[in-house]
């Protein structure tokens, strides 16, 4: 038997009285007093069986004043064919406004992705600069993108952030490239966006821009030259004061100055003359052991001990590493307190006949060659002991002409003339 359809009339609709009027098709006009009971309020109604439970579903289509006879019309033949494909429709509708509200959820703002990345990184990060350092950068250059949907960043946007600094700020701009990757992946693996990375350098950015090495600038840190490492020490033995200490374990140790400053007790064995630094405040995340000199054992032995931190600062963390830079630039204006690393390597390379796989071990370097590093699992210690006083026995004198004049019974006149 045929369904019957559009019983209902244009001028039906305007004059129809409160109840349900069927238009056929499983489309009613539902009519019904408003609030104030003077007025008539007609809207469209789709009625159907629920397949499963056998219940009647009405899904409503909008108001008579809004959609027309004919709109409703249209609308319940969708909801017909969808009805024939096995579909329930408010369970669709449903799905649909799921699936909408999720992906507006996801459209997350490029700069709130940076927030999140650098939150869900932090604990990570050996130094608590780090994420300073990386929201700094990130707001600085990604200004023009920071509010855009992370979804929708894509090369050219990421090269608008590039272009103005590869050039002047070569350093500055190769990590803020990488860091833009790191958080382009991390909202590509949380399903905030899909696709390739348009941050990643290799066979993409890399045919857009010159090599960080062919632009950059290569700026040495400023470093005491080796022949003055004498003089310098008898300056700095003559000052007093935990930045002085800081500093010249710094050089008799051969480390970063962070290193230097963040050094504890617990890691020191004086008997033993060996300073073990645990893999969490080096630079290469790798525990790395000291052999120490003759003199830098009387320099710590000469240190009060307060509490767990060698150079205590205030609020129980150890010194800051500005003291000693501080003290650096009244000393020796220009220079920086890493340059005497460079000091060092200098020294061990072009005076003495160590090896250089023993000096890059008491830098604490990663050996380059993949297949050398692999062989060398041990430290050198023994090797890196003789270095070490070499290195201590070097600071302690000084040439001028063909004399060399022993420094230590030099700095103890000064300070008795002080």
């Amino acid at each position: 038997m045929a369904l019957h359809v559009n019983r209902l009339t244009a001028t039906g609709v305007k004059t129809a009285k409160p109840g349900m009027h069927a238009d056929g098709g499983l489309l009613y006009l539902l009519v019904k007093p408003d609030a104030s009971g003077t007025e008539y309020r007609k809207s469209w109604i789709f009625r159907y069986r629920d397949r499963i439970t056998g219940k009647l579903r009405d899904m409503g289509l909008g108001p008579a004043w809004d959609v027309s006879l004919a709109e409703a019309r249209e609308r319940a033949a969708e909801l017909r064919r969808m009805l024939r494909d096995g579909k329930d429709p408010m369970e669709e509708k449903q799905t649909k406004k799921t699936d909408a509200r999720l992906k507006q959820e996801r459209r997350l703002p490029f700069g709130r992705c940076c927030e999140l990345y650098i939150e869900a990184q932090r604990s990570g990060w050996k130094n608590p600069k780090h994420a300073a350092q990386w929201d700094s950068t990130l707001r600085t250059y990604c200004e023009s993108v920071w509010k855009l949907p992370v979804d929708q960043i894509d090369t050219a946007l990421v090269m608008k952030c590039l272009d103005g600094i590869w050039t002047d700020k070569t350093e500055t701009a190769s990590r803020l490239r990488g860091r833009m990757e790191s958080v382009l992946a991390w909202a590509t693996v949380r399903g905030l966006r899909a696709g390739d990375n348009p941050a990643r350098w290799r066979n993409h950015l890399d045919q857009l821009l010159p090599a960080r090495n062919k632009v950059q600038k290569v700026q040495h840190r400023a470093a005491l030259p080796y022949a003055d490492m004498g003089a310098f020490m008898v300056e700095l033995r003559q000052r007093d004061g935990l930045a002085a200490r800081v500093l010249e374990l710094q050089i008799l140790t051969n480390t970063r100055p962070g290193e230097a400053a963040g050094a504890q007790w617990p890691e020191i064995d004086l008997d033993g003359a060996v300073w073990t630094i645990p893999g969490a405040r080096m630079k290469a995340g790798k525990e790395h052991r000291i052999p120490l000199a003759p003199a830098a054992v009387k320099l710590l032995r000469g240190l009060v001990h307060v509490n767990d931190n060698v150079f205590p600062g205030v609020r129980n963390k150890p010194i800051t590493t500005e003291a000693a830079m501080k003290l650096l630039k009244e000393l020796r204006p220009g220079l920086t307190a890493h340059g005497f690393r460079s000091t060092f390597r200098d020294w061990g390379a072009e005076t003495t006949n160590h090896p250089r796989e023993v000096i890059e071990q008491a830098m604490a370097h990663r050996l380059k060659d993949a297949a050398e590093a692999a062989y060398q699992r041990g430290d050198m210690l023994q090797r890196r002991t003789r270095l070490m006083k070499d290195w201590a026995a070097y600071c302690g004198t000084t040439t001028k002409g063909d004399n060399v004049v022993t420094l230590h019974s030099a700095a103890k006149k000064n300070r008795a003339k002080a």
